[in-house]
């Protein structure tokens, strides 16, 4: 009868143990789940619309500088902005591009894109007067000569229309004759 007594204490107390270990276990694991990892949630993305900013050199267009950005922002202050994400951001990537001298698109050896993203990040957040936008991501950057670019129309361009009218001359001589 003893043994059994005992037994029953100890059950009771391996239980007990049991059940305060798993209390606090869990609590440390939401106390460390509360803090996303920076890519995995917690911020936006947004993602910015195709600007082809012209690149004028001695008073004419050298190229056409391209690119589209994504970035990555906190969304309860994006929701508080008056303005639209993506015009703050395509305005602020005009102003930068057209308004910083250091930057050399026909030499894009020379283009630190470190120091593009973070004068683009910085310039955005000093706009709205604190630290909004976090991260951002190129999805594409692209610098087309003039050159390049009237290559390419040439290429897209449909047959001339002499050749066109050429080839509908002689199907009207073809027809038959009446009578």
């Amino acid at each position: 009868m003893i043994k059994l007594a005992l037994t029953a204490v100890w059950i009771c107390a391996v239980t007990l143990g049991a059940v305060y270990f798993a209390i606090q276990t869990s609590s440390t694991n939401e106390a460390e789940a509360a803090v996303p990892p920076p890519f995995f949630g917690g911020l936006d993305y947004v993602r910015g619309e195709v600007i082809s900013v012209p690149v004028v050199r001695d008073g004419a267009v050298q190229g056409y500088f391209l690119a589209r950005l994504v970035f990555t922002a906190e969304p309860e202050k994006l929701s508080k902005l008056s303005i639209e994400p993506q015009t703050l951001i395509t305005d602020e990537l005009y102003t930068h591009l057209m308004g910083n001298p250091n930057i050399d698109f026909t030499a894009m050896e020379t283009f630190d894109l470190t120091l593009f993203r973070e004068g683009v990040r910085d310039a955005l957040n000093a706009r709205v007067g604190e630290k909004i936008f976090h991260e951002i991501i190129i999805e594409q950057v692209d610098y087309l000569t003039k050159e390049e670019i009237r290559s390419n129309a040439q290429r897209r361009r449909p047959a001339a229309p002499a050749a066109a009218a050429a080839a509908t001359e002689p199907a009207a001589a073809e027809e038959p004759a009446a009578h």
